[in-house]
This record gives structure tokens, sequence and C-alpha cells, in this order.
């Protein structure tokens, strides 16, 4: 059993308090600002309560809220969170009252969303649209700017009276604060553009104008866009000069901000290094006197823990890690950090679920947000449950009946638990995916759960060990496609491909163009270790400015080459991962290619393929031995298709009328052209930016027409017509 002790020792400047002159936090640790859709509506705030209450008691040293806006105008999206009068200030005394009973602090997020609201009523400093959103903003009058000062003071105001200890002022990320600061979204000419002056001035009168309204004891957190990541963006004299300005109005604490949401460069993902930005906020820190936030990526005390003992900043701000594990800070301080639930940055039940309109949740942590449902109360009468299958629901269910008291046997063949996150921990910018198997490994030793590795639980096993009730969790069973000829020497499923069973040469086709389509591809372009282990060769493959002497902090990215060229293939046109489940099948062309050691065959489990017309041999009479190898597709569902499909979360991305290319180091062709290219440019860095998931890092694309192709014995080949859809 891990000792449950206090801690202070091991994390001495993560738990050590902060003074703000009239209160006093108890660590260094801000649960960041995240949306979970519980915000919308007042019936709900019974849920945020106590999710934000159960974080509270595991020790969160202050909270941020999601951001609500101080009018319509403001709106992420129609009817969303709101707050700007009276009558729904009252809802929310139930969250802070919550919180406060727990022992904990929290602030409200005042968020204007600009120009990036999904709606036809959303304003900006000049009418121009972002790459984002399909809606061109109403460019604000000088009165109209007014009149948003004074909602975000009401909106402080109202907080205040709501009981909450402060607010956050969200001026990053690309919002309507940040948007007035930047030249691409500010084209005024009147007080509030033009000069930098100018400019600053929107944020400027917010801060100092809510100070005056709730007076000194009340929080006033400034989120400042400190690399903002796109072109024609801020220089740095400029934020800092802001950033004194700020402190000089009235800020209790600065914030971090990293990148607006049109950015081209990943700030979040499990690709982004750990702690990859804090150097940013250590720059900023020799220049203010009020403590500072640091955030992006830090999701472990150890981490966090390096950050503030190097300087880098005050305190550290993390939101999804409190999704995974909301008694993050109370295990840190009780010698208990090994038990810590890891976010692993996958976004795929957070914010994917946010983007969807869902209710987030966390996928290592299914009872984030769910607080008041997923209740796993203590057993009245002890069962012994047999739990086949260590991989992430055998282990979720090995564990959790566990905790409730029952006793229970794991069994698993391999000889490690984890499953297919074995795998997926194997794909360059996925290390994290490593952690989940030390949680549970330690869980299951805290828990005493019976494993036994290397033992298949056949029916004698079963019946000798008098079980109550036997659960099956042996995961998913790549399906076969069926394709002629993939039994050939040349055909490697995607599990051997990346075990590294089966030897892989320096020309590669994938099929498939899915989550595990864009991994394999990843895993075969990039060498170990991955820039994801550095933050130095990352911000270079990037381009991101370490030297911050170029406005936005971008530079040319430098991404590293590889010694392989690798064609993915998808059986659809358009962007890549955008494909629906169809009734046949394709086979890639590689006739021409002499050397092509990987075929990967991507499909839905949902749709049973029919058999490939041939007029002549199939693709087992192809000649050479190395002309090409087949992955087969796990069963994936067409909902972690659908999350993992959209990521472009590993290299720069550019797009044209004929293909798709994430890399120079692999080769595309579109439904519309069936000639190769290649790409080393980089896009502007206006363009929209990547979805936050990173189920498929992204590699390149090849989007080809639905048809069916076999390979002739001189190497040709022969395409039939379109099957009927």
């Amino acid at each position: 059993m891990l000792a449950a002790m206090t801690d202070t020792h091991s994390f001495p400047h993560l738990l050590a308090p902060l003074d703000l002159g009239f209160c006093t936090l108890p660590n260094r640790v801000l649960m960041g600002s995240m949306h979970t859709g519980l915000e919308d509506h007042a019936r709900d705030f019974g849920k945020l309560a106590e999710y934000f209450a159960a974080r509270a008691r595991g020790g969160a040293g202050l909270m941020v809220t999601g951001g609500f806006s101080p009018n319509i105008a403001g709106w992420l999206k129609p009817f969303s969170s709101r707050l700007s009068s009276r009558w729904q200030a009252a809802p929310h005394r139930r969250i802070t009252e919550s919180v406060h009973a727990a022992g904990g602090r929290i602030c409200l997020q005042i968020l204007h969303a600009g120009r990036y609201g999904f709606h036809p009523l959303s304003v900006a400093p000049s009418a121009i649209k972002s790459p984002i959103t399909p809606f061109t903003p109403r460019a604000l009058s000088d009165g109209g700017i007014e009149r948003t000062i004074r909602a975000f003071v009401r909106c402080a105001k109202l907080a205040q009276d709501a009981g909450y200890d402060g607010v956050e002022i969200m001026g990053s990320e690309g919002y309507l604060i940040n948007q007035f600061l930047a030249e691409r979204s500010n084209q005024r000419r009147d007080r509030w553009g033009g000069s930098v002056e100018n400019r600053m001035r929107f944020p400027i009168e917010i801060v100092h104008r809510t100070r005056e309204a709730v007076g000194r004891d009340f929080i006033i957190i400034h989120r400042l866009s400190m690399l903002d990541l796109v072109d024609r963006a801020q220089a740095w004299d400029e934020i800092v000069a802001l950033a004194k300005q700020v402190e000089a109005a009235g800020a209790t604490l600065i914030n971090t901000g990293i990148g607006w949401h049109e950015a081209r460069v990943p700030t979040i993902v499990t690709s982004v290094p750990r702690a990859a930005f804090t150097w940013v906020t250590r720059r900023m820190k020799e220049t203010l006197r009020i403590p500072l936030i640091t955030t992006n990526r830090i999701n472990l005390p150890a981490v966090a823990e390096e950050v503030l003992a190097r300087g880098d900043a005050d305190m550290v701000s993390m939101a999804r890690p409190f999704l995974a594990d909301p008694d993050w800070v109370a295990k840190a301080r009780g010698g208990r950090a090994a038990l810590i639930n890891p976010c692993i940055a996958c976004n795929q039940a957070c914010l994917d679920h946010v983007f969807e309109n869902k209710r987030a949740s966390c996928l290592m942590n299914p009872r984030a947000c769910f607080e008041t449902e997923l209740v796993d109360a203590p057993v009245v009468q002890k069962k012994r449950f047999a739990v086949i299958g260590a991989g992430p629901a055998g282990l979720a269910c090995a564990t959790t009946l566990a905790q409730r008291g029952h006793a229970v046997a794991l069994y698993e063949q391999s000889n490690e638990i984890g499953g297919q996150f074995n795998l997926a921990k194997r794909i360059p910018g996925k290390e994290e995916y490593a952690e989940p198997m030390r949680y549970w490994g330690n869980l299951l030793d805290e828990l005493g759960v019976d494993v036994r590795l290397g033992k298949r639980a056949d029916a004698a096993i079963l019946q000798k060990g008098n079980f109550d009730a036997v659960i099956i969790a042996t995961g998913v069973t790549p399906r076969d496609p069926r394709i002629p000829g993939q039994d050939h020497p040349m055909v490697v499923g995607y599990r051997d491909a990346i075990a590294g069973d089966r030897h892989l040469g320096k020309r590669v086709a994938i099929v498939g163009a899915g989550g595990i389509g864009f991994d394999v591809a990843e895993f075969l372009t990039q060498d170990a270790p991955s820039p994801t282990t550095d933050i130095a060769r990352w911000t270079r493959e990037w381009g991101v400015d370490a030297t911050l002497e170029r406005r936005g902090g971008l530079e040319k990215p430098n991404p590293e080459p590889s010694s392989r060229e690798v064609w993915l293939l998808q059986r659809t046109a358009g962007r890549p991962g955008n494909w629906r489940p169809l009734p046949s099948l394709v086979l890639l062309w590689i006739g021409g290619l002499t050397a092509v050691p990987v075929l990967a065959l991507m499909l839905p489990q949902s749709q049973a393929p029919a058999p490939a017309k041939a007029e002549s041999a199939s693709l087992s009479s192809g000649t050479s031995q190395n002309a090409g190898a087949s992955a087969a597709d796990p069963s994936d569902s067409r909902g972690a298709q659908s999350s993992a499909s959209r990521s472009s979360d590993r290299k720069p991305v550019t797009s044209s009328k004929t293909s798709v290319t994430t890399t120079p180091r692999v080769m595309t062709t579109t439904a519309s052209s069936s000639t190769s290219s290649r790409s080393t440019s980089r896009p502007a860095p206006s363009s929209t930016k990547p979805s936050t998931s990173t189920s498929a890092p992204s590699t390149t694309t090849t989007t080809t027409p639905w048809i069916n192709i076999t390979i002739l014995p001189n190497g040709h080949t022969k395409t039939f017509p379109p099957p009927h859809r």
C-alpha cells in the first residue's frame, strides 16, 4: 500500500501558500477555466456545483469557471453561458456556496467571444471574419465599445454579488480583447485602433474600471496572450507594455495565454511537450511584480514542481488534469502522487464533446462532470468478480469494482497490462499514453486486485475460481476486410507494424486515413525519440520563435526529414479523415511502385465489405515480394473516428485543390489528381487551427476515387466501375 501522509517535501514549491495581500491561497495550483457544457443552463448548476466542490475538496488552490459572456453579442453560441443580469446571478449562489463549504475558492471567467462567436450577432473591432467561424462580425461603434466595457464591469460585479472570490478576464486565445490588440483583426483608425497605445486601451479600461467597481479585496486575474502564434499579431515589447499597464490598472494575477484558436501551431494536444511554453511566462516574470501563472501541458506534480522551482512562474494552471483526477492536489500533498489519474491530453471526451454540444467528460475518468449521476458507492454485499482482459476497459472495470469493495481477479493473456494503449504509446507524439499504465499498475497494487498476467482464462479456470460473475473485456479484433490477396507475404497488420515484428522498407503505402492510419504513418516517418520529448526540437519543427523577436512568435517551421516515403490513402475525396462507411472496398494502386512494403487497409467495422471484382490476378499475384503490405484497421467505432480523424496536431499542413500534404516526407494524391505531390511549404498562420483531438497525429493524406483496382502479373492495373453506394 502506498503511504497516505502529508508530503510537502516532495513538492515544496507547488504546495507553498501564495499571499495575495487580502487573502492567501493554500498552494500554487490554479484549476484553469474549461467549458463543460453545464454552464449554459441554470438547471445544470447543481451538477456544476458538485463538479467544482469535488475539486475544492481535492485541494485546488483556486478555480476558474468556464467562460460566461457579459452580453448577448459576446455569446460563444446562441443561448450559451451569460451573466448580465441579477436574475442570472442568483443561481450561481449554488456553485459558490458549494465550493466555499468544501473549503475552496472560485473565480468566474468573463469571456466575450468577439468574432469567434458562432452566431450572427457577433461583434469585433473591425468587420473581419475569422477563419474558423462562418459569420462576419459587426464592427463595434465607439459607443458600442463603451457599452461592452460596462458589460464586463457589470458581469464582474454580479459575480461578486453571487459569492465568487474573483473573476478572470479572458484577454487571450483570440477572443474579443485579443482581437483589439492585433492588426490582423483591428483596423480601426479611432482611439481604439491604429497605434499600439490605442489598441491597448480596451483591455486596460476593462481592468481599471472593474477594479473600481469591485474594490480591493477581490481577485482579478487577467488572461494575457503572451504568444499569439498568428501573423500580424503583437510584438513582444507590446505584450510587455500591456502587462505593465494591466498590473497598474489593478490586476491581482496575470495568467498566461498561448496561441489564438485559429493558429496552426498546436498548443494543448498530446504531441505538445510537457510544460512547452513556460519559458514565455518566465520572460514576462522578469518585468512584473504581481504573481504570474503559467499553463499548457502541465499534468503531473513533478512537472509542476520543476516549473515553479526554476522560477518560470508563481503558479501553475491546469484544467484537463482536474477532469482526470479531482483529487490531484490532495494526492500530491498526501504522498500519493503515484495514484494520480493522468491527463493524456487526448481531448476526446472533453473538448471534442464540447465542440459537438455534448457535456464534457474525460477518457480517463468518465465520472468527470457526471459526479451526481455516476456514484460509485461502497457495496453492501461483497462479491467475487473475474475480469478478462487488462486493456483500458478491463482495468477501469477491475479497479472500480475493487474500489467499491468487491474481490477481483484480472486475467490478461499477454505479459503486460494496457492493451492497445501499449501500441498507442509507441506512436511519436503519444508518449503520454504510457502514463495510464503507470497509474493503473499502482492502483491495482493499492486495491489488492489479483492480477494474473500471461494467463489465458478458460472455462476450467473460471469455474475453479468460484466467481459470482465474469466480465469479458477482451477488446476488439481487427476486422478482416476480405480483400483478395491480403494473405500475400508483403501484407502486414497495423499491430505488427507498430510493434516492430516485421521489417518495413523505405517506401510505404497505407490505405485508410482514419485514426490508426495517421498513427501508422507517424510511426513510420518519425524516428524515436520524437520532438515531443524535447521542447527545443519541437519549437523548431513548428516554427515557434523562442527569441520572441518576431511578431506573433512565429518563424519558418523546420520539420525533421524522414528516410521513408509514405503514401496515406483514403477512399473518398475531401479532407483527410472525413470518411463515411461505404458498402464496398478499395485496393490500393501500387503499379509502378517497385518497393512499397506496407499497404494498410482500414475499413469501418459496421459495413461488411463486398468481395472486390477481379477479371485477372488478385493482389496475391503481384510478382514483387516488396510490392506492398497491409495493416487491417481494428474495429474503430464511427464516434472514435470522428474524433480521431479530424486531428492534425503533428505537422504543418498545406492544402490545395488536388492534394493534402502535412510534411515533405509523405507523398499524396487526391480523387481529382492521379499524380503525387510533395510539399515543404507552410500555410499562412491565419489558416484554421487543427482540431484539438489527438487520436490521430497528422501526417499526410492521399484520397482516391471509390474504385476497385487489382494488380496484374505484368505490374499494370485494371480499373472497374465504381460500385453503387
